[in-house]
This record gives structure tokens, sequence and C-alpha cells, in this order.
């Protein structure tokens, strides 16, 4: 399935993200800071990244996150905490903004979407005319 990285403060929730995406079939990357989650996707370059709404908000270099081809940005924050303001240019490149732990299955639900579109369209390693973003 598809390599997903992680990013966020929360250690416990991290975990049990992680726990959630191996059950499912994906490779799962965690990251505590931003200088973590770029150095893992430089070496590996997720299909998505998984990250922490007010980390994304103080830190716009996640939202570029290199990616592999049809990969795509899901931002989340706590079921505690209310949604910190990004600017509109780093919404844009958001495909959903969802509350955890509340909706971890529609984050497995939006992962397989992406494997799929992604799988799909040739967009995806291994395939002969599979672009990727991290060319370039």
């Amino acid at each position: 399935m598809a390599t997903v990285l992680v990013v966020g403060s929360d250690e416990a929730l991290l975990e049990g993200l992680a726990q959630s995406l191996a059950h499912a079939g994906h490779a799962g990357m965690v990251a505590h800071a931003v200088g973590d989650a770029l150095e893992l996707a430089a070496a590996q370059p997720p299909l998505a990244v998984v990250a922490e709404r007010g980390m994304v908000a103080a830190h716009m270099e996640l939202a570029r996150v290199p990616l592999l081809a049809g990969g795509a940005l899901i931002v989340y924050h706590g079921s505690d905490d209310g949604p910190s303001a990004m600017p509109a240019s780093v919404q844009r490149l958001v495909m959903a903004d969802l509350t955890l732990p509340l909706e971890r299955a529609r984050l497995l639900a939006l992962l397989q979407r992406i494997d799929e579109r992604a799988r799909s369209t040739g967009r995806r390693p291994g395939h002969p005319e599979a672009p990727d973003r991290t060319s370039g």
C-alpha cells in the first residue's frame, strides 16, 4: 500500500495512527518535529503526509514536503483543540482537515482513495510513466 508520513506533537496519537496505518497495510513514518519530517520525506518521499494543523500553520515548509506524484497533504487537529488558522496558500494544498482520533476511519478511507487514485492514473513508483514531484 502507501507510505504515509505522520507529523505531530502528541506522541500517543502518533503511535496510535502508526499502528492503524500498519494494520491497514500502509507503511507509516512518524516525525515529532518539522526538521525530522523534512529529512524523512527527502530520504523516502511518502504518498501522503498527515500533519498536525498547528505545525503546518506555524511551519509552512511542512506543507511543501516532497510527495510522490498523486500524493496529498492531510491536516488534523486534536478533538480538544480548535483548528489553527492557516494561510489561504497552504489551505489550497490540503486535501482534508480532520479531527483525530475521532475521524481515524475517515483518514484510512482517504489514504486508500489516494493510493487507488495514484495506482489507477499510473502515478506510482514502478509504473513506466510514473511522474513524481521529488525530481527536478
